[in-house]
């Protein structure tokens, strides 16, 4: 099977890929004529592909999240590659492929990363954060086998959250080594519920990230998750306007830093300010890490990466 990552131009592809994206759009054309705007993706990247003939059965056959057997050329659209589908059909049982088989994911095992998250919960010291932590994890914790971190900016595969939360944590442990005036419980706690909320904001399959939900499209995972703290502390009999909750909420609420990102309040304590740009560090190398290994072997520079404010990344020569 030929990756992704090797597609050059001119190249003659023929082989099974995932259908990440599929929109039946119309040309300029006049009379406009109808095509699909296709993105195939296996476990090495993802490329753009379009399909000039469409029919009334094709509109009702290509789907998202579905193997398909392709054979098209490549071809270089506004300097980026792209595939021209001359030929496709829906994989089947005897072509012996699964999905799964096509699915980017974490380079981690799903269960030795929710270990780990569940296991730093219990380090926690103060038991009161610690029994919220542990009640934000219980409503997600089957969903953090699987989900993203995102639909496209950073961790975007299999049970990519939580591949996120556990780099983070080694980052956090690292930092809080470094700057002892810093609340490890507060840093941990932080870290695990910052994005804590993200399986619920998002609709996802396979690691794909095909819709956000109405409580995501309404709501958003940062006032979710602030609400989950409020609903633990009701739980358990706690003073919901003790401190702790107030600086737990504040964690969760002001990690993206600004309110055109998504946060109502900008860090004012000092775990506050570590999470944001332990967050942001985690988020934005991960990012470059995942454009340097899906590009291609015969470039030097990266696609734009968005959470880098759209700039590119040269590949340095290794001897």
């Amino acid at each position: 099977m030929t990756l992704i990552r090797t597609f050059t131009e001119g190249d003659e592809i023929t082989g099974f890929y995932l259908l990440k994206k599929a929109d039946l759009k119309q040309t300029n054309a006049s009379p406009p004529k109808e095509y699909f705007d296709f993105v195939i993706a296996d476990t090495s990247g993802e490329i753009p592909a379009k399909m000039w003939e469409v029919s009334s059965a094709d509109k009702e056959t290509y789907f998202p999240m579905m193997l398909v057997k392709v054979n098209g050329l490549v071809q270089m659209y506004r300097e980026k590659p792209q595939l021209k589908i001359m030929r496709i059909r829906k994989a089947t049982e005897e072509d012996g492929y699964s999905l799964t088989d096509f699915v980017r994911s974490a380079p981690i095992q799903p269960i030795d990363l929710v270990h780990i998250i569940k296991k730093t919960a219990s380090s926690i010291q103060d038991g009161d954060i610690q029994s919220i932590v542990q009640f934000c994890i219980a409503k997600v914790e089957e969903k953090l086998m699987h989900y993203p971190a995102a639909k496209g900016m950073h961790h975007a595969y299999y049970a990519g959250l939580a591949y996120h939360i556990c780099r983070m944590l080694e980052l956090g442990e690292f930092v809080a080594k470094q700057r002892p005036f810093l609340n490890q419980d507060l840093i941990k706690a932080g870290i695990i519920l910052h994005d804590i909320a993200k399986p619920e904001e998002m609709i996802s399959e396979l690691g794909v990230v095909t819709d956000y939900s109405l409580r995501g499209k309404l709501l958003g995972h940062i006032s979710m998750a602030a609400n989950w703290i409020t609903e633990a502390t009701v739980a358990m009999g706690m003073d919901t306007t003790s401190e702790k909750l107030v600086v737990l909420q504040h964690l969760v609420l002001s990690h993206h830093n600004l309110g055109e990102w998504g946060s109502p309040v900008q860090p004012q304590v000092p775990e506050a300010v570590a999470l944001h740009y332990i967050d942001q560090l985690d988020a934005k190398l991960q990012a470059v890490e995942d454009a340097l290994d899906t590009m291609p072997d015969n470039e030097s520079w990266t696609a734009p990466i968005r959470v880098i404010e759209n700039k590119s990344i040269y590949r340095v020569k290794r001897d």
